[in-house]
């Protein structure tokens, strides 16, 4: 089925804009506000058009997902419902209010969840900055249904986990099935909501993002055999 011109004025500026991401730029090409105000002169506020697309399922990328881009280029990662369509222009989620990003930074510590980087932090090995914001975490109950909860998560994480899960019921269950010694150690982490790592265990994480030429080289320390 043919898709609808962008250029008809009887959809909306969001759907044309929808319209156009997908006939113009294309899955995984960028645009500026510049590109937005050229393809739909004399309308106010378009680039908040596309912007509304995120609540539709769709996902745009600025600089603060995908640090590739430019100060000012937006990416047009992946297309979500198809709101030209009737009946489809149904949000699949609703922005988070400034009160809930306030309120899940407060309980997350102002800490990254996934790698427990804080805002301003330098990433290891790099110059780049963190910054942090609210993400979307689709947690699996233990009564068997889903339920997306918010948390908060840098820059970094968020791009490698889009669409994470979490299982809930089988965390709670494995907790269930700990030993004392076990169980002792996760209520301390728990508790103090950080684990500092020995050096071994630091090692062993640099040793594993190792290339396998390197990794040559830490196994030849260790008087292992090459595989």
């Amino acid at each position: 089925m043919a898709l609808p011109s962008w250029t008809d004025t009887k959809y909306g500026t969001m759907k044309r804009a929808a319209l156009w991401l997908v006939t113009v730029i294309g899955e995984d090409g960028t645009f500026t506000k510049e590109d937005i105000k050229l393809a739909f002169p004399g309308i106010s506020q378009a680039d908040r058009r596309v912007r509304d697309l995120r609540d539709y399922g769709w996902q745009i990328d600025t600089q603060r997902e995908d640090a590739s881009l430019g100060q000012h280029e937006q990416r047009f990662v992946k297309q979500g419902a198809p709101v030209w369509e009737p009946g489809k222009a149904t949000k699949a989620s609703v922005s988070v209010t400034q009160t809930q990003r306030r309120e899940v930074l407060a309980k997350d510590g102002h800490l990254c969840r996934s790698c427990g980087i804080a805002p301003g932090e330098t990433y290891a090995g790099s110059y780049e900055s963190a910054q942090l914001d609210i993400a979307r975490r689709t947690v699996k109950q233990p009564s068997g249904g889903e339920k997306v909860e918010l948390v908060a998560e840098c820059n970094r994480c968020r791009v490698g986990g889009r669409g994470n899960s979490v299982d809930l019921g089988a965390l709670l269950a494995s907790v269930a099935k700990l030993g004392g010694l076990e169980r002792k150690m996760l209520t301390g982490w728990v508790s103090e909501d950080k684990r500092a790592f020995s050096t071994v265990e630091r090692l062993w994480a640099d040793y594993r993002s190792l290339p396998a030429e390197s990794r040559a080289q830490v196994r030849e320390a260790l008087s292992l055999p090459s595989v």
